[in-house]
């Protein structure tokens, strides 16, 4: 099972990268280079807000499920 655990967290740090790229090319840059308001307060939030929380998340996640913290012996 800690095997297991250890490939999720390879599994969740990739998933970060993911969509922190996807975020970032997709949903980011293009909403601040629109022009229009409503659009380019939108980037801002997706990426100085939502990305950094997501993706953060994810990876400390993924980051801990791979150094063994949820393991059996760890409690």
């Amino acid at each position: 099972m800690d095997g297991l655990k250890k490939i999720l967290g390879i599994v969740w740090i990739l998933l970060a990268l993911v969509v922190g790229y996807f975020g970032i090319t997709e949903m980011g840059i293009p909403k601040l280079s629109s022009g229009k308001q409503e659009d380019l307060v939108f980037g801002i939030i997706i990426l100085f807000i939502l990305m950094p929380i997501i993706s953060g998340g994810l990876a400390v996640f993924g980051y801990y499920a791979l150094s063994g913290d949820y393991s059996k012996d760890k409690m």
